[in-house]
């Protein structure tokens, strides 16, 4: 069973595991999009929040932050006693597991993309997110596979663009290149005739002057 919220925004999905089996299969068939929360040093739910396509940590709005680690604190057995505490967060595709770790343990593969967030204890908060709690049984993994042929698809239109681009944009300098080719045939010509009329001209003149002296 998986929880799924909505943050204050209504903007954003947030979704945790009912147990650590289950946050198993949430390491697992996360999606790229996916950022990933857990209480600093303490036992707590994992809890993840799906960013839009193509945002970062760095686009997070404040108030989506605060109701991520809001909930994580509130999910902790020692953490929501605490007046506060430090929630860790990253990448979902951060996130490593290795057979010789524990269910619902994880680390990190790089270890400088975490950060940390202070949070107080704020039940309204969290009441707030509850009332959009909506438990579901969804098949993780196929929608892991959908969203993986998802992007793939995006990727390929987005190769075929660039393709399409990079084309175009040879055919313009092949044109202008092709221009500035006959700009300079036609240059010439007009430079090699010029003296030929001045000759022209002069031989002409010579005669004329000939005849005229007999």
């Amino acid at each position: 069973m998986v929880y799924y919220f909505k943050t204050r925004c209504g903007q954003y999905t947030i979704y945790m595991g009912k147990d650590k089996y289950e946050n198993e299969d949430l390491i697992k068939y996360g999606h790229p999009e996916d950022c990933w929360f857990h209480v600093d040093d303490l036992s707590s739910a994992h809890v993840y929040l799906r960013l839009k396509s193509g945002q970062t940590m760095d686009d997070i709005p404040e108030d989506c932050l605060t109701d991520c680690c809001s909930l994580v604190k509130a999910n902790s057995i020692q953490g929501c006693k605490k007046s506060e505490v430090y929630i860790v967060y990253t990448r979902w595709k951060n996130l490593k597991k290795s057979a010789s770790m524990v269910d619902g343990q994880v680390g990190f593969h790089r270890p400088e993309n975490v950060r940390r967030y202070k949070i107080a204890k704020n039940n309204t908060i969290v009441r707030q997110l509850e009332k959009t709690k909506v438990e579901l049984h969804p098949d993780l993994a196929q929608e892991q596979q959908a969203r993986m042929r998802e992007i793939q698809k995006q990727n390929k239109a987005q190769r075929i663009l660039e393709q399409k681009k990079k084309k175009m944009e040879e055919l313009e300098r092949k044109r202008e290149m092709e221009e500035r080719s006959y700009d300079r045939i036609v240059g010439g010509e007009t430079s090699v005739s010029d003296p030929d009329m001045n000759g022209t001209a002069d031989a002409t003149a010579a005669e004329d002057y000939e005849d005229d002296f007999m």
